[in-house]
């Protein structure tokens, strides 16, 4: 179990600070929100939070201490612009694909069709991911996030940037925060008070259901789409024999 907290981390001087001061605390079962403007600043708090650039002030703490590469291998971006994003014209099944292989999965498409299926958005396995709705993507690339090896962590950007009702979006990372996973949100101050609103509907984690079964993969919580691992206990996706 992995707690992140942001202690008052900044970029740039007041006033128009590229990311003006915030702070959050984000733990098993219980996710942190981020409220932040402009197109620039998310990107920013994402960056910072899993610990792959160095705030001007302020401390990104994991357990309580302060080690940025201790933060990357722990926290994989999800779906954060420029950075952790699918391709607008990548379809679901070609996203799967591309982070088992990440993973260091084999990709064939059996497994691929198996994980579709797991999700419950096998229907959209040849749609471009800009045309599903915004909780489907947000599922698919936090649960293929739940794949990498060591990552116990995710920062979410955004996810309000693709329309869509908070609620929907929100309750897939209420099934994963209650599965014990460390959720970080990164959003607009209309969505995050929404969000913040939504936090009492999130039970503890020892009154969660079951996870679902678990694989491996490699290392790095960086990649082009997004990707987080797990195993015993943690919520992951089973490897297709």
């Amino acid at each position: 179990m992995t707690t992140l907290e942001l202690d008052h981390v900044g970029i740039g001087d007041e006033p128009g600070a590229a990311l003006p001061t915030v702070s959050a605390i984000a733990g098993p079962g219980r996710p942190g929100i981020v409220a932040v403007e402009t197109e620039q600043a998310p990107v920013l708090a994402s960056l910072v939070a899993g610990g792959r650039m160095r705030p001007d002030s302020g401390r990104v703490l994991v357990d309580g201490h302060e080690d940025p590469a201790a933060t990357r291998r722990a926290f994989a971006l999800v779906d954060t612009p420029g950075v952790a994003e699918p391709f607008p014209v990548m379809s679901c099944r070609r996203i799967v694909r591309e982070e088992l292989a990440y993973a260091g999965q084999r990709p064939t498409r059996d497994h691929v069709d198996t994980v579709l299926d797991a999700l419950g958005i096998a229907q959209y396995a040849d749609t471009h991911v800009q045309r599903v709705p915004t909780e489907v993507r947000v599922r698919l690339l936090v649960e293929l996030a739940l794949l990498r090896e060591g990552v116990t962590g995710l920062v979410v950007t955004s996810p309000e940037r693709h329309g869509g009702a908070v609620e929907d979006w929100f309750a897939v990372v209420r099934d994963v925060a209650v599965r014990g996973v460390t959720v970080l949100l990164v959003t607009s101050k209309s969505a995050a008070q929404t969000a913040a609103a939504l936090l009492d509907t999130i039970p503890a984690p020892a009154e969660a259901p079951a996870p679902s079964p678990t694989t491996d993969g490699p290392d790095d919580a960086t990649a082009p789409s997004t990707a987080t691992a797990i195993d015993g206990d943690d919520p992951r996706l089973q490897e297709a024999s």
